[in-house]
């Protein structure tokens, strides 16, 4: 996966909990399309909801991943409901909270809360919720193979667990 929309892990409780932080820069290319100067209104740039979901994708997906230690390839199956009550501007942070409410050889629920670091104040506010589904795909139904490498955890994602110390998670 090329683009990834978390920074860094900053907590993590085994088969329990993580949580993940997001720095949103206006060096981020994709700021300037959401939304460019119109005639007389100026640009808004803000970090679009849907990037939002994958960021908590990606939170949540890590932590359903270390229960089998990566073993299994874990996909995105279904956002099952998503709620958001703020926008969110270049030079704050978001935090993805992540809690795993399920989890067996099918795949996993998880129920997660995203929060932004208001300023000046510097305190965290609640902005949105996120409920997800994943899949193992090696377990499916259909019968289909897929690659033995887990394509889904890939280089980018193994730095961000080397940056928080969670490396060992994974089975080599």
């Amino acid at each position: 996966m090329r683009w990834m929309w978390i920074d860094r892990i900053v907590e993590y409780e085994p088969e329990r909990f993580m949580a993940a932080i997001k720095n949103v820069s206006l060096a981020e290319e994709h700021l300037h399309d959401h939304f460019p100067a119109c005639g007389s209104d100026e640009a808004l740039p803000l970090m679009p909801a849907s990037l939002m979901i994958e960021g908590m994708a990606q939170t949540a997906g890590i932590l359903v991943g270390t229960v089998s230690r990566f073993r299994e390839k874990v996909i995105l199956a279904k956002v099952g409901a998503a709620r958001f009550e703020r926008d969110v501007f270049p030079g704050q942070t978001i935090r993805y909270e992540a809690h795993l409410e399920r989890f067996d050889p099918a795949g996993a629920l998880t129920k997660g809360v995203i929060l932004c670091l208001t300023h000046p104040a510097l305190e965290w506010q609640e902005i949105g919720q996120v409920e997800l589904m994943f899949s193992h795909i090696d377990q499916n139904m259909s019968g289909i193979k897929f690659p033995e490498e887990n394509f889904v955890f890939s280089e980018n994602f193994r730095t961000i667990l080397r940056t928080a110390g969670l490396l060992e998670l994974v089975d080599e």
